[in-house]
């Protein structure tokens, strides 16, 4: 597996909340985590990095060669249990942390299996060679309002309640998890990303990067023009192809 994973603090913010891991486990299956931190001065850092820290380490420890699609997806979702009790729990704890919270999408890669868990609006995609296409759901206010037909997906991007979502960990001593898979062929490459990215970079951008660039600059790339583009948020980037 090709993986590269890069962070950035963007052109606006004064720290970077955002937070990232990725790798390679024994059997050449490959794992990474992306989590959007919120909240106070310091608890938006904190609660992403403890997020990243414990579900990374529930995929390494946990992961077995030849284990089915259930299991992990048992362990995602275990993982991202753990931590939203471990980052509730610190909030309670401390003052300075009260609120905090995190998006996350946890993914694992398996022979040609995508095994993806998500709560917020963090997101995936997968590059085809003909199509691109957003694999996970968006948890936040105006994917909402969309679903429902009050606004459409473009007056979305500029609604001014985009930027509040409804599920993170930490903010509750349960979160509802969702799971998807899908399969990644060759010369696919499945892209994860903060919000930091699709709001300054439209959809049809990110694809012409993808396809237009050799993969190891992919992800610079479409940090570079998300700050070019006003770089307003953290941005966080993750591909993997095999």
């Amino acid at each position: 597996m090709k993986i590269v994973a890069k962070s950035d603090i963007g052109k606006v913010r004064k720290q970077n909340q955002d937070a990232c891991a990725a790798g390679e486990l024994p059997d050449g299956s490959a794992w990474a985590v992306v989590c959007d931190g919120m909240g106070g001065a310091a608890g938006g850092s904190v609660a992403s990095s403890v997020a990243v820290k414990l579900i990374s380490e529930k995929i390494v420890s946990c992961f077995k060669e030849g284990m089915s699609s259930k299991s992990i997806r048992n362990m995602l979702v275990s993982a991202i249990d753990g931590s939203n009790i471990s980052i509730f729990d610190m909030a309670k704890a401390d003052d300075s942390l009260a609120g905090m919270g995190t998006t996350v999408v946890a993914v694992v890669i398996a022979g040609n299996l995508i095994c993806i868990a998500n709560a917020g609006d963090s997101r995936a995609y997968i590059a085809e060679k003909a199509d691109f296409k957003q694999l996970t759901r968006d948890h936040s206010i105006v994917q909402v309002m969309v679903e429902n037909g009050e606004i459409t997906q473009d007056e979305a991007k500029a609604h001014p309640r985009k930027n509040i979502i409804t599920r993170a960990l930490g903010v509750d001593e349960s979160i509802s998890i969702d799971y998807y898979e899908a399969l990644l062929n060759e010369d696919d490459i499945l892209l994860i990303c903060t919000d930091g990215l699709t709001n300054y970079i439209e959809t049809d951008e990110i694809y012409n990067i993808i396809r237009n660039c050799d993969y190891y600059e992919i992800a610079g790339k479409l940090i570079d023009f998300a700050n070019q583009n006003g770089g307003g948020d953290n941005i966080t980037v993750v591909t993997i192809a095999k």
